[in-house]
């Protein structure tokens, strides 16, 4: 005999769910529920955008900004307005942020000896003083 899947052993329907009933005192227009937003536990954010980062090559500081912070400075100097060409901006950004990652992964050293996680200021200042860059 060949099993049938439209049939059921059970007597009857299926019983069916019911919907929500709206709690008293609300409206009884149905509003969407979103999904759950998923928590991460502390920490796990943090290491996924380090691995995204050094996964990454371009460029984490914004042109625009950096372009005019380099004009400002440029301003301070001279009271002529200098031009910069976009390939000198784009070697100062790389330079720039070349030094910055460098000085932060040597404060992160610093951080960790003290067996803290946090970078302080302090450690900043320790870093630039180590490698005898006090002055910047």
């Amino acid at each position: 005999m060949r099993h049938n899947p439209s049939t059921s052993r059970r007597k009857g329907k299926t019983p069916q769910r019911r919907p929500p009933q709206p709690a008293p005192g609300t409206s009884t227009s149905t509003t969407p529920v979103s999904p759950k937003k998923r928590r991460f536990r502390p920490g796990t954010k943090a290491l996924m955008e380090i691995r995204k980062y050094q996964k990454s090559t371009d460029l984490l500081l914004s042109k625009g900004p950096f372009s005019r912070l380099v004009r400002e400075v440029c301003q301070s100097f001279s009271k002529d307005v200098l031009r910069w060409q976009v390939y000198a901006l784009l070697a100062l950004q790389e330079a720039a942020e070349a030094f910055l990652v460098w000085i932060f992964s040597n404060a992160n050293l610093c951080a960790i000896h003290a067996h803290r996680v946090t970078v302080l200021p302090s450690d900043i200042q320790l870093a630039k003083r180590i490698r005898g860059l006090e002055n910047l």
